[in-house]
């Protein structure tokens, strides 16, 4: 998907042009405008050119992003130049506007005192009339943007404002000239003056816009934070000199230092030394990370104690930083299913409200009312519209949950992925990796009889020490942990049937599985009983034996994590069915399963095959899937919605829609849960925007004015357009608040009853070949109540599977009226 700068848009509605407009482009095939972050995301074969010539014809400017590594990137891409600017206009109209309240209302309803010059009527009316222009001028962006949106045919906020401000003033023009030519009654002219209207609609607008503006900043400060952590500088190493250099100049393998409280400028690998790094601002983990020579270490983190050189490996666009922030922008830039209907309405909302202002004046002046009053009320219904806090309802709660799930090591990719979290109703978790460490490690240790437990650890330390195998470096681990140097062992080899031997000190030592050992050795009983119980565990019991004596046994097993039993106990009491997927036999996969806590264990799932699972299990309900691995992408690709947890292969990266910084499973409930919080603040967003026009224009046109006797004043119509914004991007905000761990909110998720599906079966004659059979099916499945029909023309029957309820009569009758007869 390519990136595209947009410039001009003000409001919904402008972004709803000009998403038209671009998906109207040939070869386009989909598209996604940001209003908060004036940005959009185009995909398919379109040049580049015809994109921007597409949103230039609209009326509005755009330009491809630049490649620049996210280190490079300047951190004012997402600075809120917009708060500023709207400040000194507010500020320059405040100061006019007080003069111009001063005169119109204070002394023309109060009688405050004026100059002498300024008693005339006529002197008063030209005063009004400058001011009132000047403010104007001040904010003539609203003139400008307003206007150039309708000539191009797609009017916008700043349209609604400039006819409201318009219309007032220059209905208070016409009144000025009326006077002019009427001296002797140039006192009643006085109250058909809107001049203060005018002004006062463009300041309360420009308020209004000034709130949104600040508060939009505070939208984008998870994105912004991110980018600021970016370093500036890197300091290379080259022929052992340090040379400090701009971060974008640094190449893949070249050699940097890192000193002691520096930020890491990209992302390589430890090549001397060890230290603790600081990786909170990336994964939100607080506790600093050892490294030492090999480990990896990622751009941004903070080196906390000691001196590093390490190698690049990636950099620029590629650094974990750059793909966060990539991933970040993502998914403000796309569109959540959830706000589909906020566009349309949005789309055609603006000329609606015009529409819905020339009736209200044209109602008023047939029902016998003066043309000020009759236009007080249309003015009143433009400027108390609001396409924003419609369009604006969606795109701030998903950035700012966007952001906050970053701030804490959950990446959302799009905001679809976001919204479909918070209705996933089966979660579906891959064993190693996801449930279980991913790594095996000793968990047991019984000697035989007259054998030391170190003497036994010490022979099968030794003899594990040449094996590549992952049960084998579980014990390698163990004994390097208890500080064991291994014995010199000789004549190594691995034997067919899961077994090792070797000579140590002249002595020959056989380990291995049961299977293996009893061929080689007698077990005793309680021994085997032992090993039993440990399978039953899931574990996997290793033998050792010495010159045909049995030493002992070792259990090996990939343990669950710590926290993968309160995770799945909070999935479950979310209303969340758990499955289990994995390929191990089914007696360890259950010894798991029931240690996790799980309410399903689908075992012997080979890597192809869990997609095959994914796809029945979806059947059921809406499906998460959770893995680590390359063998996980189908399966991820093919759930609702795929996570990848503990950032594991590339690959599994790539086809999740979210990805999870640490390995820690108790982020798939917390990511679920902010997803629900996201979901409910959107809602509420959507009811006050649709509420506040569906009461605000009625109120404004006058409907109420004989019912209750409620009549607004325009200017109180621009305050309410100003504050309608403004409560909807802070009751966004409110989701920086959200505590991801506290289950005090969890709740069950009502699932929808499955609509049964009913079936008849038909018995039909005078079907002769499949092109019969074919006939009777098209016409039985044309019917709107029938959801499939089966008909084969051998056994003279249709099996119709039914969506709702139908009378047999229509059924026969279709069938019929093909020249066949139904028998029964």
């Amino acid at each position: 998907m390519k990136q595209f700068s947009v410039t001009g848009m003000t409001c919904a509605a402008c972004s709803a042009r000009v998403e038209k407009a671009v998906k109207s482009v040939p070869g386009v095939e989909s598209c996604a405008v940001s209003l908060l972050t004036h940005s959009m995301g185009v995909s398919g074969s379109a040049e580049d050119d015809a994109i921007i010539k597409a949103v230039e014809n609209a009326g509005y400017g755009a330009s491809l992003k630049g490649k620049a590594p996210a280190a490079a990137v300047k951190e004012d891409a997402l600075a809120d130049r917009e708060t500023p600017r709207l400040k000194k206009r507010l500020i320059s109209s405040l100061g006019f506007l007080i003069l111009l309240m001063y005169l119109s209302m204070g002394h023309g309803m109060w009688g405050w005192p004026v100059p002498a010059f300024l008693q005339n009527p006529m002197a008063l009316g030209i005063a009004q009339l400058l001011l009132s222009g000047i403010i104007l001028v001040i904010n003539q962006k609203f003139f400008i943007s307003g206007f150039k949106g309708l000539i191009h045919f797609s009017p916008n906020m700043d349209t609604l404002v400039a006819l409201g401000s318009g219309a007032s003033f220059g209905y208070s023009i016409y009144a000025l000239f009326a006077m002019a030519g009427d001296m002797a009654h140039a006192r009643h002219y006085l109250h058909e003056f809107y001049f203060e209207s005018a002004a006062m609609i463009l300041t309360l607008i420009t308020v209004g816009k000034m709130l949104e503006a600040r508060s939009k900043g505070k939208t984008t400060d998870a994105l912004r934070g991110l980018m600021n952590l970016a370093p500036k500088t890197a300091t290379l190493l080259r022929d052992g000199v340090e040379i400090e250099v701009p971060v974008d100049q640094v190449q893949i393998g070249d050699l940097f230092i890192v000193k002691p409280g520096e930020s890491i400028p990209v992302d390589g690998v430890v090549e001397e030394g060890s230290s603790a790094v600081n990786e909170s601002a990336l994964t939100g983990e607080s506790i600093p990370v050892d490294k030492e020579k090999g480990d990896r270490v990622s751009a941004a983190t903070v080196n906390q104690s000691g001196h590093l050189t390490c190698r690049a490996t990636r950099v620029g666009e590629d650094t974990t930083l750059s793909q966060i922030i990539k991933m970040v922008e993502g998914a403000a830039a796309t569109k959540a299913p959830i706000a589909k209907v906020a566009d349309k309405v949005s789309g055609i909302f603006v000329p609606v409200v015009i529409a819905i202002a020339l009736i209200t004046t044209l109602i008023w002046l047939l029902a016998g009312q003066s043309f000020g009053y009759a236009l007080a009320r249309g003015i009143s219904v433009l400027v108390i519209s609001c396409p924003c806090a419609l369009g604006l309802a969606t795109p701030v709660a998903i950035m700012v949950g966007s952001g906050k799930g970053a701030r804490n090591g959950i990446l959302f990719k799009t905001a679809a992925a976001l919204e479909e979290a918070g209705r996933i109703t089966i979660a579906a978790l891959d064993k190693t990796g996801t449930i279980t460490m991913g790594q095996p490690k000793v968990t047991d240790v019984a000697a035989e009889e007259g054998i030391g437990e170190d003497e036994l650890l010490s022979l099968s330390y030794s003899l594990e020490y040449k094996s590549e195998h992952p049960l084998a470096r579980a014990i390698v681990e163990y004994g390097q942990a208890r500080h064991l140097s291994p014995l010199p062992a000789e004549d190594f080899s691995a034997l067919p049937g899961n077994g090792l031997t070797a000579r140590i000190h002249g002595e020959k030592v056989l380990g291995g599985s049961m299977k293996f050992m009893e061929t080689q050795v007698e077990i005793p009983a309680a021994l085997k009983k032992k090993a039993d119980q440990l399978a039953g565990e899931g574990k996997t019991p290793l033998f050792f034996a010495r010159e045909g004596r049995l030493l002992g046994l070792i259990a090996v097993a990939d343990t669950i994590k710590e926290e993968s039993p309160e995770a799945i106990r909070q999935l479950k009491n979310m209303g969340i069915k758990v499955v289990m997927l994995t390929g191990d036999n089914e007696r360890t996969a259950q010894a798991v399963g029931r240690q996790a806590g799980v309410d399903q264990v689908i075992a012997g799932v080979l890597p192809d095959g869990k997609e095959q699972v994914i796809r029945e299990l979806k059947k059921q309900g809406k499906v998460l899937m959770v893995g680590d691995g390359i063998n996980d992408a189908p399966a991820l690709t093919r759930a609702d919605l795929g996570m990848a947890i503990g950032a594991g292969a590339d690959i599994a990266v790539d086809a999740a829609d979210v990805v999870l910084m640490h390995s820690r499973l108790t982020d798939v409930p917390a990511a679920i849960r902010l997803s629900r919080a996201a979901l409910r603040n959107i809602h509420e967003n959507l009811f006050w925007a649709f509420i506040y026009n569906v009461i605000g224009i009625p109120l404004a046109a006058g409907a109420f004015i004989a019912l209750l006797g409620w009549q607004m004043n325009p200017m109180f119509g621009a305050a309410a357009m100003s504050l309608s914004s403004f409560c909807v991007v802070t009751n966004a905000l409110r989701l920086n608040f959200l505590d991801l761990s506290s289950t005090k909110r969890d709740h069950k998720i009502k699932a929808k009853k499955e609509r049964k599906q009913m079936e008849k079966i038909m018995k039909i004659e005078g079907m002769m070949c499949p092109h019969c059979s074919g006939r009777v099916k098209k016409v039985l499945e044309a019917l709107p109540q029938v959801a499939e029909a089966d008909v084969s023309h051998e056994k003279g029957t249709a099996v119709v599977k039914l969506s709702a309820p139908i009378d047999e009569a229509i059924l026969k009758k279709t069938v019929e009226d093909q020249g066949y007869t139904v028998i029964g």
